[in-house]
């Protein structure tokens, strides 16, 4: 069945295979839990859509990890240029007069996925096309070497506005990304805060004993 199909009543189903109510439920958690239905209270079961998945374990842009797995990545640039930096974001940078300020909008197979707002030190990449290449790419090009980042991933719920530019309702579960990207003598570089529909991704890791370490910290 393709993604977005309603599946038959439950009665109808436990009747087709033979089972009761109770195991026919239990079944359809646990195709839930892989992600290959979705259920939705009111209204039915629906075959799930298939979600990409965002790797913690690389350090590459976003559409460069989409696209390693095969994904189809394509990028609307809402707004760039150069600007006075808000305290929010010299806080975390340092204090500079103005950066480059990047808006995107990433579609995975057509489908927006995820609202990115990046801040850059450097202000001259303010005359780059951004919309087929990759920000840590248009950096190497003027020299800049990106060295290790800092991401921080917490859940939330859309807002009003992220939600029209995301085509989704506000309350719908998002995650919620800050990456701070460091240049070869630790000064940070940019700033990545991204709202990530939870419903079109996962987040997906590696764990080996000399690989990536991961903290879980309560709040």
């Amino acid at each position: 069945m393709p993604p977005g199909s309603a599946l038959p009543p439950q009665k109808e189903l436990s009747a087709s295979y033979g089972v009761t109510l109770a195991t026919l439920r239990q079944a359809l958690r646990q195709l839930e839990n892989d992600g290959l239905l979705s259920q939705q209270p009111g209204r039915g079961t629906f075959v799930a859509e298939p979600r990409a998945a965002y790797r913690l374990d690389s350090l590459r842009g976003f559409a460069e990890d989409l696209r390693a797995q095969g994904q189809t990545v394509s990028t609307q640039i809402l707004g760039q240029g150069v600007r006075k930096p808000p305290a929010s974001v010299t806080a975390l940078l340092g204090d500079a007069p103005q950066m480059f300020r990047l808006e995107r909008l990433r579609l995975v197979a057509g489908r927006p996925a995820v609202h990115q707002l990046s801040w850059v030190r450097d202000p001259g990449l303010s005359g780059t096309d951004l919309s087929g290449t990759s920000l840590y790419a248009a950096l190497a090009d003027r020299g800049i070497v990106v060295h290790r980042a800092s991401e921080s991933i917490r859940p939330g719920a859309l807002d009003e506005f992220t939600g029209r530019l995301l085509s989704q309702t506000a309350g719908t579960p998002v995650f919620l990304s800050e990456r701070i990207t460091y240049g070869l003598d630790d000064t940070p570089l940019v700033l990545d805060r991204a709202t990530i529909l939870g419903t079109a991704m996962e987040i997906r890791t590696e764990r080996a004993l000399t690989g990536l370490s991961l903290q879980w910290i309560s709040r």
